[in-house]
């Protein structure tokens, strides 16, 4: 397969404030500094990610809504041709955002982790998520309801699903039970836990890591067609292993690219390690440091003996480890021991 001139999908977590606590939080939101860039620097990287001529571009964090002038982030992306999606917690969610928010992202995602409050509020951390969430997901259905019978332009959205052992089982409700309650709902995306961040912790990994076998059938086909079944006809179903995120050497290229809340690129969207910042360096150097990343030898040789998940969140330790900053590996030896509840 050709390698890309240019990433084809940016993930930009644009700050990593956050009001949860997720047990699997891949950039490990609220436990850091924010780091959060002020307007003007967020138009400037903005403008550098423009010129890198991506197909799409994913507002993540911590919480994007937090972020002041996100939205102003997200229309100058817009308006250059750039398809924006943002993922939000729900948390911060107002009414007075959603008519801006329709304008500037092609699609909003509310994480919702768990069918029940249980299971959501234990995996994201705060009670009353699961609440806040739903409240989220009523605000843009009631939105876009208003904008078709308007003759507006869509309001896109969805769920967006982690999925973890503690939910693995309420996978079918999230069909049946909640994609019902919102008529405008679009889709509803299945994902699983990627060993990333605090999810590659050894306690996590024993724990809420899935299975091979779960891993497997989330990337079945078959799978994916009986969750479709489940849920109405208008709600589009998808699951995927994540698989693609390892970037293991014998499987396809992905080109993708992670953004760091002060500009800086990560080489690897998976792992730590940057290679240079959106405000100071030309976007092509960054592409070809982030190539170089991917055939470094010491990269080749840990993700070509991966073959199973325990071996890939071991080897995300690794890399991390090897190419984090000082501050990234003090940050991991400090990660806070997981003890899971009943």
């Amino acid at each position: 397969m050709e390698t890309p001139d240019r990433p084809l999908e940016i993930i930009w977590d644009i700050t990593y404030a956050c009001p949860l606590r997720c047990f699997h939080c891949y950039s490990e939101s609220g436990r850091r500094p924010s780091r959060q860039l002020e307007r003007d620097e967020m138009l400037r990287a903005a403008d550098a990610v423009i010129a890198m001529r991506p197909y799409g571009v994913c507002l993540a964090g911590g919480e994007p809504l937090l972020v002041p002038g996100v939205l102003d982030v997200a229309g100058r992306m817009t308006a250059a041709g750039v398809r924006v999606s943002l993922f939000t917690g729900g948390w911060t969610l107002r009414p007075q955002m959603v008519g801006d928010l329709a304008r500037t992202a092609a699609r909003v995602s509310v994480s919702l982790d768990g069918a029940t409050a249980e299971v959501h509020d234990r995996v994201r951390g705060r009670r009353g998520s699961f609440d806040r969430a739903m409240d989220a997901l009523a605000l843009l259905d009631a939105a876009a309801r208003e904008r078709r019978l308007a003759g507006d332009g869509p309001l896109s959205f969805g769920i967006d699903c982690v999925v973890v052992r503690s939910n693995f089982d309420q996978i079918d409700q999230f069909c049946t039970d909640i994609a019902p309650r919102f008529p405008e709902l679009e889709y509803v995306s299945f994902g699983a836990v990627i060993p990333e961040g605090l999810a590659s912790r050894t306690g996590v990994v024993e724990h809420e890591l899935l299975s091979d076998a779960q891993v497997a059938l989330l990337g079945s086909r078959e799978f994916t067609r009986r969750l479709r079944a489940l849920a109405p006809p208008s709600v589009q179903v998808s699951a995927t292993d994540n698989l693609a995120l390892q970037m293991h050497p014998d499987r396809p290229f992905l080109p993708v690219l992670q953004v760091e809340p002060d500009g800086a690129v990560r080489a690897m969207p998976a792992y730590e390690g940057t290679v240079g910042n959106l405000l100071t360096d030309p976007p092509e150097r960054l592409w070809e440091r982030a190539l170089e990343r991917w055939r470094d030898p010491f990269v080749v040789e840990t993700l070509r003996s991966v073959h199973t998940m325990e071996q890939w969140a071991e080897a995300t330790r690794k890399i991390d480890y090897r190419f984090g900053s000082d501050a990234d590996r003090a940050r991991i030896d400090r990660r806070p021991h997981f003890a899971p509840t009943a």
